[in-house]
């Protein structure tokens, strides 16, 4: 089978390559150049573990080509997938599909025979509706279908998510449509990965609703974890208490500074507005929304509050920039707020991040970037752990006192035990405990 992939963005990148795996030829296309470039040497714009080796080794095999020419690209497919931006529409908050619509219009001018042409970027309710009329109307001989197939990929563990997914939902009511959908996922099929069939309107909502979830599971825990600060309770033993119910289960139950990346923000938000427009409000995620953005700010006063209340001329020290780890993203990162508003509270702020500071740099001013945790921790008065990195969990807290002015520590992640900080000689601040 052939198939193309239009956006070579994380999505479509990580969606290509995989496919590729799967013994499928893929062509990926980006309108830009340079990305497409760099991707033909085999080397990777974003930072996912176990990508490159992916690409490489689908390149070397001929299974996986890039570039900019799209009629070349769907020439032959048997199904061309849709994998571009859907960001937060400037100044309402809906998602913004002119890239989708615009992709949608270059694909009816080429297609040749049968298609399906695949939704994967994460869209709203009826988005299916508008480009398939769209390709009608652009060409009314065109024999084709539209399907919405939503992705669930982690950023940090992309490759397994989409080889082991816990399940694949594919919106259509097409037979011509499914058993191109079920050849493409075949490998799947074989290790007996839940398959959700259903209609493309469902389908659409299935990945809103999924994120809105999780992002209101975050949402709650963090809420939780105030409310243990002021009774003296300790969240993760809730957490636990908690998650350990079958029915409510243990992830995304993780106190921390709020959630951020590609996909909660943009994604709750849009959902708020296609409820709104539905006439159908949807209060809780509004709430969450709300609360959200709050925190990030709260977060930031408790840093402040750690260091005595006034932290102006003061110098902290900040570890992780990315919304997560294992990955360079930095979109609706909690610490595109924090930063700032402590620079703006007049403190000098030191930096390191494993992968994000490169990005981090053309979003963040007045921060002084470092080559590794112990440079951007010297002759500071406190540390703050924004992301937690896995080389941020075993820190030599000896070292640590001997090359600061104070040592307080701002655990936003509690990662370290408040009973060993303070043995260690730490004035040491967490999350709900």
């Amino acid at each position: 089978m052939k198939i193309a992939m239009i956006g070579s963005g994380y999505v479509g990148l990580v969606s290509g390559a995989c496919f590729s795996e799967f013994g499928v030829e893929v062509v990926c296309v980006d309108k830009d150049s340079s990305k497409i470039e760099l991707l033909n040497k085999g080397e990777i714009p974003i930072y996912e573990p176990g990508l490159d080796d992916i690409v490489s080794k689908n390149i070397k095999a001929c299974r996986l080509t890039f570039t900019t020419n799209l009629k070349s690209a769907v020439l032959g497919a048997d199904a061309i997938f849709i994998a571009v931006g859907t960001p937060s529409r400037r100044g309402d908050g809906h998602a913004d599909l002119s890239f989708v619509f615009n992709a949608a219009k270059e694909i009816a001018a080429e297609i040749e025979h049968y298609t399906v042409i695949v939704t994967k970027s994460t869209v709203p309710v009826n988005t299916g509706d508008e480009i398939e009329k769209i390709v009608r109307t652009e060409r009314p001989d065109a024999d084709f279908d539209v399907v919405s197939n939503p992705e669930f990929l982690r950023e940090g563990s992309a490759i397994n998510d989409f080889m082991r997914p816990d399940r694949v939902v594919i919106g259509t009511t097409s037979d011509r449509a499914k058993d191109v959908m079920r050849n493409l996922y075949r490998p799947l099929f074989l290790i007996d990965t839940p398959m959700v069939f259903t209609s493309r309107r469902t389908a659409e909502l299935i990945k809103y609703a999924a994120n809105t979830f999780l992002a209101t599971k975050i949402t709650f825990i963090n809420e939780i974890a105030d409310l243990c600060e002021k009774v003296g309770a300790d969240v993760q033993d809730v957490s636990r208490g908690i998650g350990l119910d079958g029915r409510i289960g243990n992830k995304f139950l993780h106190a921390g500074p709020g959630y951020g990346g590609s996909c909660f923000p943009k994604d709750t938000l849009a959902l708020v507005r296609t409820a709104q427009d539905a006439d159908s409000p949807i209060s809780i995620v509004e709430a969450v929304v709300k609360a959200n953005e709050e925190r990030k700010i709260r977060m930031a006063e408790k840093i402040k509050l750690a260091c005595g209340g006034n932290i102006t001329g003061k110098t902290i020290a900040i570890l992780g920039v990315t919304f997560k780890p294992n990955t360079d993203d930095m979109r609706d990162s909690p610490s595109l707020s924090i930063i700032p508003d402590l620079v703006k509270s007049g403190a000098f702020v030191k930096a390191y991040d494993p992968q994000g500071m490169n990005e981090a740099k053309e979003l963040l001013q007045d921060v002084t970037w470092c080559s590794n945790a112990y440079d951007a921790i010297e002759n500071t008065d406190a540390l703050a752990i924004l992301t937690e990195w896995n080389e941020f969990r075993a820190l030599d807290l000896g070292k640590l006192r001997s090359i600061m002015k104070r040592p307080i520590m701002i655990d936003l992640r509690n990662i370290y035990n408040p009973n060993e900080m303070k043995i260690a000689g730490f004035e040491y601040f967490c999350i709900g405990r």
